[in-house]
């Protein structure tokens, strides 16, 4: 009999060892938000349109319908029956130290996967897949890149525009002037005040701010010649199981279909808090990745 006993015992280790667990998260992510009851969101104040503040200062946007089916999603699997979502403005300079120090689980916004960032953070699957241009006023007689020099450019201060920026001009030899701004809306600024001739920024971030703006019809979007850059929201690097949970709330919206309702209300249709329509019709790029979704950034 007490041999018979050690052998259950032994046995129903060995299940418990070898038995998923449901109820308890391994990853760090996820473990702070059960052991919080908290997830915290990061957003943009000017990212149009996917992220960005509403009429009544609330961010709203494409991103941010995104991750409130993942912080629904996170409140099922953790068996969470309240679950507080937390958000917090970001901009391109801190929203990377934010997403590694943990203040922020989920970035909102509309960043650029590249090499170096990977190196610091994990990128869900694609979201978005974007082109840098640049926004010329009509009265800065600029037709082509080439025009550019020896006049004053303005870029987002943390944006991948900086370093592309000095490197068309390095290569050039166009003595450029560039001014960083602290954040899109203020790049715009510059734009429309006069303090720069052009702003070089990703294609949908430029005809956002310039379908919002009230000198709409003086800018004019010009072809750089920069490669395509895939978006995707921002996560702590080195936590395979909250990217995958997150992943997974994204494929499951391209393959319901709910990834294509989202592009319509926030690309194609009116939006806050001017109703602009972007009308901007979604690329084959994009719907290659939402046929194929991948968080590679070739």
């Amino acid at each position: 009999m007490k041999r018979l006993s050690l052998l259950v015992i032994a046995a129903a280790s060995s299940f418990l060892l070898s038995a998923p667990s449901f109820a308890q998260p391994t990853g760090d992510t996820l473990k702070k938000i059960k052991e919080t009851g908290t997830i915290t969101l990061g957003y943009r104040e000017s990212s149009v349109p996917f992220s960005f503040l509403d009429s009544q200062q609330k961010p709203v946007g494409l991103s941010m319908d995104i991750c409130q089916a993942i912080a629904e999603k996170v409140k099922q699997q953790l068996s969470l029956p309240k679950l507080e979502v937390k958000e917090v403005a970001v901009n391109s300079s801190n929203r990377i130290p934010l997403v590694v120090n943990g203040t922020v689980d989920v970035e909102c916004g509309g960043t650029a996967n590249n090499a170096a960032r990977q190196k610091q953070v994990n990128f869900t699957v694609a979201t978005f897949v974007s082109q840098p241009l640049w926004l010329v006023r009509n009265d800065a007689n600029v037709k082509k890149p080439a025009d550019l020099k020896g006049k004053t450019v303005v870029v987002t201060q943390g944006s991948n525009a900086v370093g592309f920026a000095r490197k068309f001009n390095d290569e050039g030899k166009l003595d450029m002037v560039t001014i960083q701004a602290k954040d899109h809306g203020e790049s715009m600024l510059t734009l429309d005040g006069g303090r720069a001739v052009a702003w070089l920024e990703d294609d949908i971030l430029l005809a956002g701010e310039k379908a919002n703006s009230r000198n709409g019809g003086s800018f004019t979007l010009m072809p750089g010649g920069f490669d395509n850059i895939y978006y995707g929201l921002m996560l702590k690097k080195d936590d395979a199981e909250f990217k995958a949970l997150v992943d997974g709330v994204i494929t499951g919206m391209m393959k319901s279909g709910e990834f294509d309702k989202l592009y319509k209300k926030w690309f194609e249709s009116p939006i806050p808090p001017k109703g602009m329509n972007l009308n901007f019709a979604m690329t084959d790029k994009l719907k290659e990745r939402i046929k194929s979704p991948s968080d590679k950034i070739e």
